[in-house]
């Protein structure tokens, strides 16, 4: 049996001590899009109805690396483990989320508050959990509310991509999201905005003339 996790002034000394470290190297290695995508999908198989999966650090067991939304996050995991070398106190569930935070602020998005404590687990949920976005938006609803998520919630979360690019061999989708893929900034929700504006133009056009 695991022993519980004490949240006590010498943890949050090391919490600190691996902030520091990971904003070293998330700046260094330009690899903050992939650390917001770990945090996220470490988060992002919690089930509000069974209070099963979630920020556990589960998703370094390798059945869960495993799963298909998770493709190309071993290089994430191995980066993570630089830091987790040097502060082996610190849980994988927290240092994980830590990552993501951090790799928010490097990029020049807000401060985050971060509250340590998550435990870590060694069960895996079953695959299908994160979102697929080739599946619409009833798919979209149906997993973000299992989180106990809004649709306000999944608006805000979809700012993540303000971060990074896709990549086709791990999503399907190809190219960066904004013209400048390490700036945490509102270009995504700009450029979105405009997509739609378009679309319902389009839309009013054709039922004008049809």
């Amino acid at each position: 049996m695991a022993e519980p996790l004490v949240v006590d002034g010498e943890y949050l000394k090391e919490v600190e001590k691996a902030r520091r470290d990971l904003r070293a190297l998330i700046s260094s290695k330009n690899c903050a899009p992939i650390m917001l995508r770990l945090a996220w999908h470490d988060a992002g198989t919690y089930d509000v109805n069974t209070k099963t999966g979630g920020p556990n650090g589960s998703i370094r067991n390798e059945h869960e690396l495993g799963h298909g939304a998770n493709s190309g996050l071993k290089i994430a995991i191995s980066l993570c483990e630089e830091v987790k070398s040097k502060h082996p106190k610190i849980t994988y569930a927290d240092l994980y989320q830590l990552a993501g935070v951090v790799a928010v602020e490097v990029t020049g998005g807000p401060t985050i508050d971060f509250v340590p404590g998550r435990k870590d687990s060694l069960e895996s949920p079953e695959e299908g959990r994160l979102p697929d976005a080739k599946q619409g938006v009833s798919h979209l609803k149906d997993i973000f509310y299992r989180m106990g998520l809004s649709d306000k919630d999944i608006v805000a979360l979809s700012g993540g991509h303000t971060l990074g690019k896709a990549h086709p061999d791990r999503s399907g989708f190809d190219g960066p999201w904004t013209s400048e893929p390490l700036k945490f900034d509102n270009s995504y929700f700009g450029a979105t905005e405009r997509r739609i504006r378009r679309t319902i133009e389009t839309s009013n056009r054709h039922c004008i003339t049809g």
